[in-house]
């Protein structure tokens, strides 16, 4: 395992979130980076803000979404500019939409507002903006159907993340 660090930007290069996580497994989903509870985050340079629950990110080469589980048993979907790796950095440009499945199994859209905002005032070119609604849209049936990895292989990664010695 090495470490990774995370970095989500907005629009267009200016840091949002970033975090350090452990780059746990490659697979033909993609990229695994798990974190433990108790790590840090950071919005821009805000104080660090801790991670209440072990989690798992995938990252997906040339996706436009990431996906991480949390061990409260939810599914957070960001829709961003497709991943570029330097290294064992990773950084992607969030788009704002989000879709969530909540622990009780109810998918939703979130920030449609902020995208709707951010669209004219940060400039998002049309065809990002085409992009990220038709992944939006993508993302809300594949994780409603529980395609994979929306169905057993983001769960089961996290257990085995969860089962590694801390």
């Amino acid at each position: 395992m090495s470490r990774v660090d995370v970095r989500f930007l907005k629009w267009p290069d200016r840091l949002h979130w970033h975090f350090a996580g452990e780059r746990i497994a490659d697979d033909h989903h993609g990229t695994w980076i798990g974190g433990r509870a108790g790590g840090t985050a950071r919005r821009g340079n805000e104080a660090p803000k801790t991670m209440r629950h072990d989690w798992v990110k995938l990252i997906v080469p040339g996706a436009w979404w990431t996906a991480i589980w949390n061990a409260s048993g939810d599914c957070y979907v960001d829709v961003i500019t497709p991943p570029r790796w330097t290294g064992d950095v990773v950084s992607m440009i969030d788009l704002d939409l989000d879709v969530y499945r909540h622990p009780d199994g109810r998918v939703e859209v979130m920030d449609e507002d902020e995208f709707e905002e951010h669209r004219h005032t940060l400039g998002y070119p049309d065809q990002v903006v085409d992009m990220a609604r038709a992944t939006t849209a993508r993302l809300v049936l594949a994780v409603e159907a529980g395609e994979e990895p929306f169905g057993t292989a983001g769960p089961a990664r996290l257990a085995d993340w969860r089962a590694e010695p801390a």
